[in-house]
């Protein structure tokens, strides 16, 4: 059946008109989760708001919400994860588009990709039980660099921020693969054989052509996998030991509780609206780092698309 101009016009207007009520009502939802949190941590900003961003003390019953400790864990298992996790994937996705057969690099995708669909909880216990103690070793052998801080021996067998951020790394690759691995598929093939016929190696022609044209989608896919790596709950609440009273210490083999493992460890607490306030204040920085973190992503994207 034909549709007449009218009955085009008026699919087009209903058309329009659902994507634009679909695209509205995503920004809603955004901006009321910002609401809710602001609003219900106003009263824990109230008691405390001068300790809150400056503090290290974390006191629930004495009033005293410091996240300085939760932010440093949170950044610093996430930037461990990106260090390991972004050099991997770009290799994992230059091997798959560049290097690898077809018939192996469908497969060797397909792997990778399931990497995403391994619950948090799976990685978590893998982490904790297997990975941490074969990477104690390698803790000792950075640990003898004791003079950095961030190689500082805390006495932690398991259960480190480096631990953690291995475990996130893993948990990310799939994402930054995925990325890197789409932007290098559609490198124009005039940019390719120009190359070649240049007598360009492959390796010459990846580091002249397919990184110089990707580097936007390397980007995005790292701050994408960086906001994952921010948000994670389940794995670090079973994998990170929550460090003892004392001095501060900025070595990646101490323990630590990031923004979300906090919440999720202390749900318990959530009796009064003051304590409430504070969990849902560190939820509400940690909403603004991934909400930042994603928006940087997509601007880079952008970028990358009109260039």
């Amino acid at each position: 059946m034909r549709l007449t101009g009218s009955g085009t016009a008026r699919a087009d207007r209903l058309f329009a008109a659902v994507t634009r009520g679909a695209g509205g009502f995503v920004v809603v939802l955004v901006l009321l989760v910002a609401g809710f949190l602001a609003v219900k941590a106003a009263p824990a900003l109230r008691v405390d708001r001068v300790n809150f961003l400056t503090s290290r003390t974390w006191d629930v019953a004495g009033h005293r919400f410091g996240i300085v400790d939760m932010l440093w864990a949170t950044v610093t298992v996430s930037a461990v994860a990106m260090v390991i996790a972004l050099p991997l994937a770009v290799g994992v996705a230059l091997f798959i588009t560049q290097y690898a057969p077809r018939r192996l690099a469908r497969p060797v995708a397909h792997v990778v990709d399931l990497l995403a669909a391994i619950p948090s909880i799976v990685y978590g216990i893998w982490g904790i039980l297997v990975l941490a103690p074969l990477l104690r070793p390698v803790q000792d052998a950075l640990g003898s660099a004791h003079w950095i801080p961030l190689f500082g021996n805390e006495g932690y067998s398991t259960g480190t921020i480096f631990d953690g951020g291995v475990v996130l790394a893993v948990m990310i690759l799939p994402i930054i693969t995925a990325v890197a691995r789409d932007v290098f598929e559609r490198t124009p093939v005039a940019h390719l054989e120009a190359a070649r016929a240049l007598g360009a190696t492959r390796w010459e022609t990846i580091r002249l052509t397919v990184l110089p044209h990707g580097r936007s989608g390397i980007v995005s896919g790292a701050m994408l996998g960086l906001g994952r790596a921010l948000g994670e709950t389940v794995a670090l609440y079973l994998i990170l030991s929550k460090p003892p009273a004392g001095p501060f210490s900025p070595s990646l083999f101490a323990g630590g509780e990031t923004f979300a493992s906090k919440i999720a460890s202390n749900a318990a607490e959530f009796s009064t609206p003051t304590q409430t306030g504070a969990y849902l204040a560190a939820g509400l920085v940690l909403f603004a780092l991934t909400f930042v973190v994603n928006a940087v992503a997509r601007w880079i994207a952008r970028r990358g698309d009109a260039a």
